[in-house]
């Protein structure tokens, strides 16, 4: 009897069954998974849906899919099964951080080694995802950062308003190649495939995992995988029935823990950045001392997380309540970019240029829109609208912005600009108040 050759996702569905039943047991075998032309392809397809820049080798999809997607994935097999593949160095990028002076460095791979690393990650995610913990939301399968943001939200509803707020120096720099291979030798009984890895890490430096690496994610996630377990520990035992008086929510190196605000429970905030201190220093990871902080909401403190920027605020019930909104530096950020849009196309139609600024306007919008962010948004739309009409103004050699010469109506139904800036409530952010003395 021949045995039907199993799917990727049916292989990945067992992982994820097996890693979860099991806890101990070390995967083998799963090298032949990684090489697989079916795995491949798939890989091909993650990275060819991002549509990203090419690598140093300067290879783009466009070149690759002229030549042959299928020739393309064979060469790359064919170097994994006799184990000669070498990935290239990766292409360094700066990139603005919130519009301002500081950069972000990306890393980008070639796009044969966003392959192989999107055919590892496939095989390897299942089996670390079922080791995750619930309080970790970054780059996760069904998981979003909005979930993350009301979570925040509704643990500062149950009464959890001291915060620790927690940066970490230089994160992903600093991950150390030899404590994350042990990470993942503890699931992975695999010499082929922890060859492959740690060929991988090296590509990149000594240490780190490149912001921009397919495989990235899972790596950075595994590596504080102890952290999130010693904090899920904390929640679980200071739980009282319904209620846990610490909660915390993780997206990649971003991080807030909130401890109940009762003075009994004064205790547990040197007690869980005692016990967080001492897991970084296992790990090797810096917490940044200037940009970390301890805030209590009660005392009109406030705190960011994932660009919103949370306080408390007393509402026309005469009581306070949580609210969260886009960062002041988030708003900026997006008026420097529209700016240079509008200045780099001074000349141009208002159609181009409306076309170029739409999908910016609805992108930022659709991720605030969860918040409490009806004034920024009424800032951001009077904001745009008067630059549409300047530049309609300008086209036509006059100043002014043209008020009685265009209805507003005109500028959204007949130009098309950007005008759906509703906001989006959602069950996760209504959550009942501790009673006093829970």
């Amino acid at each position: 009897m021949i045995k039907t050759p199993i799917s990727l996702q049916d292989l990945r569905r067992s992982l994820y069954i097996k890693a979860k039943a099991k806890p101990t047991w070390r995967f083998w075998g799963l090298y032949v998974h990684v090489c697989k032309m079916e795995t491949l392809h798939e890989a091909y397809q993650m990275a060819r849906s991002n549509n990203g820049a090419p690598g140093i080798d300067g290879v783009t999809f466009d070149a690759i899919e002229e030549s042959g997607v299928e020739s393309f994935l064979k060469q790359i097999r064919d170097e994994l099964v006799h184990e000669a593949y070498q990935p290239m160095r990766v292409r360094k990028k700066e990139i603005p951080k919130d519009g301002g002076t500081k950069v972000r460095v990306l890393s980008i791979p070639a796009i044969r080694d966003r392959v192989v690393q999107g055919a590892l990650k496939l095989i390897l995610e299942p089996i670390f995802e079922a080791e995750f913990q619930s309080g970790s939301y970054g780059y996760r399968p069904k998981r979003t950062a909005h979930e993350a943001v009301l979570q925040v939200d509704k643990a500062i509803m149950e009464g959890k308003k001291r915060i620790i707020d927690v940066d970490l120096r230089a994160y992903f720099d600093s991950v150390q190649h030899y404590l994350l291979l042990e990470k993942v030798a503890r699931r992975v009984q695999d010499a082929k495939v922890m060859r492959l890895l740690n060929r991988i890490l090296k590509s990149t430096g000594k240490k780190g995992v490149p912001q921009g690496g397919v495989i990235s994610p899972v790596l950075s996630n595994l590596y504080l995988n102890e952290v999130d377990r010693m904090l899920e520990k904390a929640r679980a035992t200071t739980r009282r029935g319904k209620y846990s008086h610490v909660q915390y929510a993780r997206f990649a190196d971003d991080m807030v823990i909130l401890i109940d605000s009762h003075p009994r429970n004064d205790w547990l905030m040197e007690a869980v950045e005692k016990r967080l201190r001492e897991e970084l220093a296992k790990l090797r990871v810096e917490i940044n001392e200037e940009k970390s902080r301890i805030v209590n909401l009660a005392k009109e403190g406030s705190f960011a997380f994932l660009g919103f920027e949370y306080r408390l605020v007393l509402g026309r019930n005469r009581k306070w309540r949580a609210q969260f909104a886009p960062k002041l530096k988030k708003r900026t950020a997006l008026f420097a970019k529209l700016r240079e849009i509008f200045q780099k196309h001074i000349s141009q139609p208002v159609g181009k240029v409306i076309e170029m600024i739409n999908p910016i306007l609805r992108g930022w919008v659709n991720y605030f829109r969860i918040g409490h962010s009806g004034r920024c948004f009424a800032k951001i739309r009077d904001w745009v609208e008067k630059k549409i009409r300047r530049h309609l103004m300008r086209a036509r050699l006059r100043k002014g912005q043209g008020w009685k010469r265009w209805s507003s109506e005109w500028i959204y139904r007949a130009l098309g600009l950007y005008n759906d800036y509703r906001l989006r409530r959602s069950p996760l952010a209504k959550a009942v108040p501790v009673p006093d003395g829970v």
